[in-house]
């Protein structure tokens, strides 16, 4: 059974509508944003503007389909203005039962058909599981134990895109957004949050990003600590062994009367290799958390090493840290490989019960599709983008500010609203009339 819309949550959904039509300007847009967060919520099949419009104004379908359009695709508001009012509405009530511990970082993509829509390109979609013609949006997450909330997003652009003036044109892309890595977006993203004071945490996040050096090198730059996956291919150092020092600085060979350093007797060697050397004894199952049946956990192997992967982009040896390696029982090799430059007295449970709370960024975008047509936007322009994904994030954080949609709450079902009735004579564009009587 489907949590109620009751007329207490619908007060308290004016309140916090009433909040953030505050910080987007216009007097004018305050119809707009209540009527698109209001669908947002609604029960429809397809969140895009069009049918919104027709179940928020059924009996004006056209002007409100304008106003929309206008509002979404073109309107002068300010996302990061509206993402910090919903975070300052939401995250006490996400901090309510535990603080923040985690900050997520992660992409996801959204299947497109054609090759008009900003930032369209094959490319690895995380959604399908392969490459395929799609968008991708890096975003930031912060999560509690029991909860968590998007604080930042922007769309990719692919090099393809970012070079070429008049598609950037067309879709309207801002002259100061040059082409930047998903790791670099995912760094910008984090000094953000450090800037913007938001409540600490540690950095999760799955190989795409943990395997890349330099985005390691740029968490641990910025101050925080990270908990993050890695390729099986991953060079480290066995434990006890490091590389010597650098006397140098630049890579083209030594300085004049410089001598050439001699070669190092250890030689760095792979995460997978160096889990299929480990002795049974360096196995240990380790419970993570509580699952909606069963305790959640898993066999585990945890070393003290010096990474080699990016030893070039330091001027001195690569600190300690942890290797976490996960290989399920009966499963003929090693799963999962993480490093983390959490403490080195850090219990290994909750080493893993951090680490392993990455799946909650699974759970954002699972409910941001699902329930608040994250995916759904059909415009074509960076501006109509980013503020249909603000929107759909607001809507999203009222839902957990009612707390009916995080587990373990009484409530395990999405907030329901009843949607009212669209005219029998309301086609949507590009649905097929029925067919005309034939003339006499």
């Amino acid at each position: 059974m489907e949590g109620r819309w009751t007329e207490e949550i619908e007060a308290r959904f004016d309140a916090y509508v009433d909040r953030l039509v505050k910080v987007i300007g216009h007097a004018d847009r305050a119809e707009p944003l209540r009527d698109y967060c209001t669908g947002l919520l609604l029960p429809v099949e397809r969140k895009s503007v069009e049918p919104l419009a027709a179940v928020v104004r059924p009996d004006r379908v056209s002007a409100k389909h304008q106003s929309l359009l206008h509002f979404v695709g073109q309107g002068g508001w300010s996302d990061e203005a509206l993402m910090a009012c919903v975070r300052e509405q939401v995250l006490p009530v996400v901090e309510r039962d535990g603080p923040v511990e985690a900050w997520i970082i992660d992409d996801t993509g959204f299947p497109k058909k054609g090759k008009h829509s900003v930032g369209v390109a094959r490319q690895y979609c995380g959604q399908l599981g392969k490459t395929e013609n799609c968008q991708v949006m890096v975003s930031l997450s912060l999560a509690t134990e029991t909860a968590s909330l998007p604080v930042a997003h922007r769309l990719f652009l692919p090099e393809a895109w970012a070079n070429d003036a008049e598609r950037r044109r067309k879709a309207r892309v801002p002259e100061d957004i040059p082409f930047r890595s998903k790791t670099g977006i995912a760094l910008d993203q984090l000094a953000a949050a450090i800037a913007q004071g938001l409540p600490p945490g540690v950095v999760l996040a799955d190989a795409g990003y943990g395997g890349a050096a330099d985005f390691r090198q740029g968490v641990t730059d910025l101050g925080l600590a990270y908990a993050v996956a890695i390729r099986p291919i991953t060079n480290v150092w066995r434990p006890g062994e490091a590389p010597p020092p650098r006397s140098r600085t630049h890579r083209r060979g030594p300085r004049p009367g410089e001598q050439k350093l001699p070669k190092h007797a250890h030689q760095p060697v792979q995460v997978k290799a160096l889990a299929l050397e480990l002795p049974d004894s360096a196995w240990q199952t380790v419970t993570c958390r509580q699952g909606s049946s069963e305790p959640l956990g898993g066999r585990f192997a945890f070393l003290r090493l010096c990474c080699a992967n990016g030893d070039g982009l330091r001027a001195n040896p690569s600190p300690e840290l942890w290797l976490m390696i996960e290989w399920p029982q009966g499963d003929p090799e090693p799963a999962r490989f993480w490093l983390s430059t959490l403490p080195a007295d850090i219990a290994t449970t909750e080493l893993v019960r951090l680490t392993k709370l990455r799946w909650r960024i699974e759970r954002d975008y699972l409910d941001l599709k699902q329930q608040c047509g994250l995916g759904h936007y059909e415009g074509r322009g960076w501006r109509g983008f980013h503020h249909h994904v603000t929107l759909c994030i607001a809507a999203y954080g009222f839902l957990i500010s009612q707390m009916e949609t995080i587990p373990p709450s009484a409530l395990h079902h999405p907030l329901s609203r009843q949607k009212p009735p669209i005219p029998k004579a309301y086609i949507p564009r590009g649905a097929p009339r029925s067919a005309a009587a034939p003339c006499p």
